[in-house]
């Protein structure tokens, strides 16, 4: 008995033991195939971060030239308001240069309805008015003077602090 239960436990060593080295080979196939798993999971959120980032970087790049445009686009904007900002002054100097003259001229017109009328003056006062009136008629007609009337009064957009 001695010898038929030293060879089963002899036996069963053998089929433990063999056990023991498939189970491990087992273990260690897995663990092989977790790391490769793990592995390539790994490089695949790796390529998934760098895509990430390189849309991140072409969005970035993407918004600053947007912004530029927009920079550029304002500047040139600022610069047109400013021009018809200098314009408008020019505009408004002129305008109120020609009420002053149109003023002139109506009171000018005015007293010569007055003088025609001879309205209490005297010949000599009316003669004097009429040789007046005619100088200063004459010199705000002259053609020489219409190259001065027609110039433009220039003004700069420096004199525009905000």
């Amino acid at each position: 008995m001695d010898s038929s239960s030293g060879n089963s436990s002899g036996s069963t060593r053998l089929l433990n033991s063999g056990s023991e080295e498939d189970l491990q080979v087992l273990m260690d196939q897995r663990k092989r195939k977790r790391m490769q798993s793990n592995r390539e999971s790994a490089r695949r959120s790796r390529m998934r971060k760098q895509q990430h980032l390189d849309e991140l970087m072409a969005q970035v790049a993407r918004l600053r030239k947007d912004n530029a445009q927009i920079l550029s686009n304002i500047n040139i904007t600022s610069q047109l308001y400013m021009n018809v900002e200098a314009e408008n002054s020019v505009l408004r100097a002129q305008m109120e240069e020609l009420t002053q003259r149109l003023q002139s001229l109506e009171e000018i017109s005015n007293c010569i309805d007055i003088g025609g009328n001879n309205g209490g003056f005297g010949e000599a006062e009316e003669e004097a008015f009429q040789i007046q009136t005619n100088a200063a008629t004459d010199s705000f007609m002259n053609s020489m003077n219409f190259l001065y009337v027609n110039q433009p009064i220039m003004a700069t957009a420096d004199i525009f602090h905000y």
